[in-house]
């Protein structure tokens, strides 16, 4: 690719990702030869004109490379109107309220291909209870709220199981579209879910932690390698439809993707225990699971009264897996929506038990020592996953009152991610259009952000930065034309990420600029 240097060097640039043609841009040497400060101010002041029309912005951000997205739960990923269709190919039926599918047999005329021939509306209300769409838009928002309709969605959708191939094709089939490099998907297997419930439902106290946890490991390890290759065979047939390795492979074949294993909050403490015990053995072993979260209502029943044990039975599988990298769902919280005292330390004790990243941190402003754990997470490179739609949706929290801008102001990494975005409606580039909106965020905030999904990722490998705040490279790629650079790039899959997203905002940079009919 014309001024792709460090493309070049690393391998393939993802091109594919790009909505726009590339431009060649002028031969460059050195480490900061894809930075251009007047470049970049221009396109900002095309972001700042088009700030009051959101159409006008998501056209100029579309295009605009988003490095990766952090926090993204597959199944919720999925835009109910695919799950349906492969619903329909397996014979499924809609349940006699039209609120759900259910597995067949059942009469013809309720067959999902039926259904929506005959009754459109049906469809329509049947697409509202598998997401928020409609109450998004007002309906029945006397009636349930926004928290509900969210968690309720999963158990309408939930029943059609074994589908991960097509879900692994969707999600990156909408990540290129929003020209994303790289995606964490929060994702189990089949294998290791299935045994989480039959842990039962007695309690646990933390001094049996340790014995529980030799006992469970031991008894499981059989189950870790069979869990591979079950992702092996979806990542497989993912990969066929879409033509990877092929002339004809699509754009998403360039998405990167790891995942994360989700533990389940909501749960029994010893189910809870017992999926992230499975969660540390499958991280352990699997390079492609490149971490552990918890999940689940944090305000579930369960949840709350749980949440200090929970964090006991982390610092014990911690200590046992060091090398299992935490990002946890901490302070998805918002006031009255819980009691005082579980606003009050989440966040601080998710980072106490080594959470490298927090998803969501809503709730920072109601915990009693906000400033000491914003001050530990900007001091210890600790980032925050920012999902405007979601905890607008599931909150209520959004515009001024979300604490986007507080942890910028307190040097705390931020990134934008996308939560649940089938469900949600949602897509990345809604997130940074939401963010210029709402957030009052530049385009040099939204570069950063972008910049800094790749280096607060769990990618493995190391980064392109030795500072990665001055952007300063590491010395194999201070001139990332020689073969120095080139060999560090083939070494290390974040740097190469991370070379591709420079490359990618320099082209996106002239390209918008050559449409606009302007110079820097």
């Amino acid at each position: 690719m014309a001024g792709g240097k460090w493309g070049a060097a690393g391998g393939a640039l993802s091109a594919a990702l790009l909505v726009l043609a590339p431009v060649p841009l002028p031969a460059q040497t050195g480490s900061a030869a894809l930075d251009d400060p007047a470049r970049e101010a221009a396109v900002a002041r095309l972001i700042e004109t088009a700030r009051t029309s959101p159409p006008a912005l998501r056209v100029l951000l579309r295009g605009m490379p988003k490095g990766g997205d952090l926090h993204n739960h597959l199944a919720g990923a999925i835009f109910a109107e695919d799950f349906l269709a492969w619903a329909g190919e397996k014979g499924y039926c809609v349940d006699p309220a039209g609120l759900t599918v259910v597995p067949p047999p059942c009469p013809a005329e309720r067959t999902i291909e039926r259904f929506a021939a005959a009754d459109e509306f049906g469809m329509d209300r049947l697409i509202d209870a598998m997401s928020t769409r409609g109450f998004q838009r007002g309906v029945g928002q006397n009636d349930v709220s926004g928290h509900t309709q969210f968690f309720r969605s999963f158990e309408r959708f939930g029943p059609m199981g074994g589908e991960t191939a097509n879900m692994l094709t969707a999600v990156r089939r909408i990540a290129a579209d929003n020209t994303l490099g790289y995606l964490e998907l929060d994702h189990n297997t089949n294998t290791l879910v299935s045994v989480v419930r039959a842990a039962g439902e007695a309690s646990i106290a933390e001094a049996e932690l340790a014995a529980v946890l030799a006992s469970e490991a031991n008894a499981f390890a059989a189950l870790v390698p069979k869990a591979r290759a079950e992702l092996h065979a979806d990542e497989a047939a993912s990969a066929k439809a879409m033509g990877c390795g092929t002339p004809a492979a699509e754009p998403g074949c360039k998405v990167a993707v790891h995942y994360l294993f989700q533990a389940l909050r909501a749960l029994p403490p010893r189910q809870v225990y017992r999926s992230l015990i499975l969660g540390f053995m499958m991280a352990d072993a699997d390079p492609r699971y490149v971490g552990v979260n918890i999940v689940m209502p944090e305000d579930a029943w369960l949840a709350r009264r749980d949440y200090g044990l929970h964090m006991a039975m982390i610092r014990v599988l911690a200590a046992k897996y060091p090398r299992v990298k935490l990002t946890l769902h901490a302070g998805e919280v918002a006031l009255g929506q819980v009691p005082p005292q579980d606003l009050k330390d989440h966040i601080a004790q998710a980072v106490a038990v080594g959470a490298k990243r927090i998803g969501h941190g809503t709730g920072i402003a109601f915990e009693n020592k906000a400033e000491d754990t914003m001050a530990r997470m900007a001091k210890e490179g600790i980032a925050v996953e920012i999902n405007l739609t979601s905890n607008a949706v599931i909150l209520g929290v959004k515009g001024a009152d979300h604490p986007l801008s507080l942890y910028r102001a307190h040097g705390v990494p931020v990134v934008l991610s996308t939560d649940d975005q089938g469900v949600l409606r949602s897509d990345m580039t809604n997130e940074y259009v939401r963010a210029v909106r709402e957030q009052g965020l530049t385009y040099g905030d939204l570069k950063q952000i972008a910049r800094a999904g790749l280096t607060y990722s769990f990618v493995p490998g190391a980064s392109l930065w030795s500072d990665s705040v001055k952007r300063m490279p590491v010395s194999s790629c201070a001139d990332y034309t020689t073969s120095s650079c080139a060999k560090y790039l083939a070494n290390n899959e974040k740097a190469r990420l991370q070379a591709d997203l420079e490359q990618q905002f320099a082209t996106y940079e002239a390209e918008r600029l050559a449409r606009a009919g302007k110079v820097p």
